[in-house]
């Protein structure tokens, strides 16, 4: 969408959080790396720091899994600098002068739970961090120390139903709303009882224990009340706790420039189709100020890494401009997680996902928005809007983002089960696995070196059934025809954990889709298979067709518009679907629409206006983002 002159350059420089990085041209084969191999430590490390410091193993565990299930990630930092198992916090002097006032001194004091872990264990720093046991030992000793400054009994006999108060503590939360929230949840994962293989090889099993926790410990916290979603202006699930801090819908500079997002009326104006998943690519009190900006843009929520804790900024009936594509903005709501996409050395909070898993389902549920990957999304699913636009759309939040584990937390797991045959013209959906599943990955923190090898959640596509055949092409992000590449932040080859795609060929345990016009390659043997088969619908080229184009967008013909709205031109991608191939069906029901709003008024006017037409488009899986197709290109049939 054209907005006007001078906002527009501000968009288009800042219009997402994340830019596209220069694109390595080589690297080494992107075939699976080793894990490095850290110490192994057995599962009585739980036990034996419980007894040592007088914590109820079951409170230990049950926390710990509410933090990192029970990784240690290669003694790597989170986004929020917390370390190991227990998740013990190092605030950093970038992150401590991010912040302001009051905000600094409680946030810095808060999440410095390492330091004080070393002061209760008498263990060094340095070991808190990259030694499993002693950083479970930290854990033990700072959850005790909580229970005491209560004035609450200590002992690893005490009763579990004892420990609400110092659990919630532990969650450095802001408030009692969100550390109230954090306890709920150690407390529904003891109820559940749980049991993992780790990171570093450790079988961890936790039996369910039945509690009914003390609540009232909460308000012993020395901590603000917080918003309850209920009584409060916020659209959140009531355990939550978000707070509204405002998106600024204003005027600013020359005449007719105003940010940072359009008043609607959704779905009135145009349903709710999509949830957008970003990250911050900063801190989160950073990312709150520029939200705050109204030359900047906007999105609907912020995440803290830390606590999970949520902001929201935009109504979900207005149109926050988060995607880089006004069509998907149209139809979606943007979600910003504190982290950073290219950092392969840290990663996404156990609390940060299992907030955003809760607000998700609420919001899912709330508009009729499907559980699945093709409609909560990854900002690096939005398709560029022409071609031009293609090659800088953004790629967050990237491919260490865990999304098999998102789905289970959302309830809605992805498809694995061999149940169908994978064979030429059935849909596969893709599930590598993600804390085995270690590619390689370059350019993540300078120019020509590898990522720290972890967990990702995508496997490569090649041009052919061998593991030195080059990457595929994508004529979008490499428009000389170079081949893909392993860098960070080339999405052009990459089948993520959820996609789907219709096979076209299997030779041996190599299996070919079609993508982006052509065929790829990954390999997914029978014993340990990369994707599973399912029934549902696929498009084709109509008969006589060589090919049909794909679309960013799915706008009205221009018949559609008004004498007074400008007709926004429909115009394919550079890519386009050959006879003979066929790609899934994501969605037969969306809308063909634009939203006309330009002009700045404290009500939308007249001329915010829901354009509607009568070209039929689907959504469809296409490559590492989706696309559109006309409805009339195209014919819809089950797959094999």
């Amino acid at each position: 969408m054209l907005r006007r002159p001078k906002i527009l350059a501000a968009l288009a420089a800042v219009a997402l959080p994340i830019t596209l990085t220069g694109v390595s041209s080589g690297g080494p084969p992107a075939t699976a790396a080793p894990l490095p191999a850290p110490a192994a430590v057995a599962a009585t490390a739980y036990s034996a720091a419980a007894a040592k410091y007088g914590v109820p193993e079951s409170v230990l565990l049950a926390v710990s899994y509410a933090e990192s299930r029970w990784d240690d990630h290669g003694g790597a930092p989170s986004t929020s600098g917390g370390y190991g198992p227990m998740h013990l916090t190092a605030l950093g002097a970038s992150e401590v002068a991010d912040l302001s006032g009051k905000q600094k001194v409680a946030t810095a004091d808060s999440l410095q739970t390492l330091d004080k872990a070393a002061k209760l264990t008498g263990l060094d720093a340095s070991a808190l961090r990259t030694d499993t046991t002693a950083n479970i030992n930290g854990g033990a000793a700072v959850l005790a120390s909580y229970q005491k400054s209560l004035g609450l009994p200590v002992g690893a006999e005490t009763s579990p139903a004892e420990w609400y108060g110092a659990v919630a503590s532990y969650a450095e939360a802001g408030d009692k709303v969100a550390a109230a929230g954090f306890a709920d949840d150690v407390y529904s994962i003891m109820a559940r009882g749980a049991a993992r293989t780790t990171n570093t090889g450790q079988q961890v099993v936790m039996p369910a224990v039945a509690v009914t926790p003390d609540k009232a410990q909460v308000s012993k916290l020395s901590l603000p009340a917080g918003v309850k979603p209920s009584t409060s202006n916020v659209e959140c699930p009531p355990s939550l706790g978000c707070e509204w801090l405002p998106a600024p819908y204003s005027e600013f500079g020359t005449a007719g420039d105003y940010g940072n997002h359009d008043l609607a009326n959704r779905p009135k104006t145009g349903k709710i189709d999509y949830i957008v998943i970003h990250d911050t690519e900063g801190t989160w009190q950073g990312v709150l100020n520029l939200v705050q900006d109204p030359t900047y843009v906007s999105w609907q929520y912020t995440m803290r890494s830390s606590d999970g804790h949520t902001w929201q900024h935009v109504k979900a009936n207005d149109v926050a401009w988060h995607a880089g594509n006004w069509y998907v903005n149209m139809h979606s709501i943007g979600i910003e997680h504190e982290g950073f996409a290219p950092q392969g050395a840290t990663w996404f909070t156990e609390s940060l996902y299992r907030n955003s898993a809760k607000l998700v389902k609420y919001l899912a549920a709330k508009n009729d928005i499907p559980l699945d990957r093709a409609h909560i999304i990854g900002h690096d699913q939005v398709p560029g809007t022409v071609p031009s636009t293609v090659r800088g759309m953004h790629w967050d939040p990237g491919p260490y983002w865990d999304w098999e584990h998102y789905f289970d937390l959302l309830g809605a797991p992805i498809y694995g089960h061999n149940v169908f045959p994978v064979k030429a013209g059935s849909i596969v959906t893709i599930k590598p696995g993600f804390q085995g599943n270690v590619q390689v990955v370059n350019n993540c923190d300078a120019p020509g070196t590898p990522c720290t090898p972890q967990g990702t959640n995508f496997v490569y596509l090649r041009q052919a059934p061998d593991d030195n055949a080059p990457l595929v092409k994508d004529i979008g992000l490499h428009p000389d025809g170079s081949d893909g590449t392993t860098d960070v932040s080339d999405m052009g080859s990459r089948a993520a954990a959820g996609s789907q795609y219709v096979v076209a060929q299997r030779q041996g345990d190599w299996v070919a889709v079609w993508y982006l016009g052509a065929m790829g390659w990954f390999k997914s043997p029978a014993s340990t298979p990369d994707a599973f088969a399912k029934p549902g619908l696929v498009v084709k080229p109509k008969a006589g067709k060589a090919s049909v184009p794909v679309y960013g967008r799915a706008y009205p013909e221009q018949a559609a518009y008004p004498a007074n709205i400008p007709y926004q031109t429909v115009t394919p991608l550079q890519y386009s679907i050959g006879a003979g191939q066929a790609y899934p069906v994501s969605d037969l029901n969306i809308e063909t629409d634009y939203y006309r709003a330009v002009t700045f008024a404290e009500q939308p006017p007249a001329d915010h206006v829901q354009v509607i037409g009568k070209d039929r488009y689907y959504q469809i899986w296409f490559g590492h983002r989706m696309a559109y197709v006309r409805a009339a290109d195209v014919d819809v049939s089950p797959a094999i």
